[in-house]
């Protein structure tokens, strides 16, 4: 299997991967193989899995003054994202993809 180095990793982030790896007893190196094959798409085995989503919405920190209904209708918009299939969804305009 090959080797990457990843550069530039801000602070937030890798703060992340520590605690995770800390709170999950897991390494670092299975913290980001985890992320990397969960962000992709990408089951244990290599494979594409419907099932899984780009993200967990429930992770989400969500800024500035919200109420407890903007809050939870966010979170449920976010969930609905999450599990709809890629090819449900609207894909951009030719104009948008730069």
């Amino acid at each position: 299997m090959p080797d990457l180095v990843i550069r530039h990793i801000d602070s937030v982030t890798a703060e992340r991967i520590k605690a995770l790896a800390k709170d999950r007893h897991w390494s670092i190196n299975d913290v980001v193989l985890h992320a990397l094959r969960h962000g992709l798409g990408l089951s244990a085995a290599g494979q594409i899995s419907s099932g899984e989503t780009m993200f967990d919405p429930g992770s989400l920190v969500l800024g500035g003054q919200w109420d407890l209904s903007e809050k939870a209708v966010f979170q449920e918009a976010l969930q609905a994202l999450s599990l709809a299939r890629p090819s449900s969804l609207a894909r951009p305009h030719a104009s948008e993809l730069g």
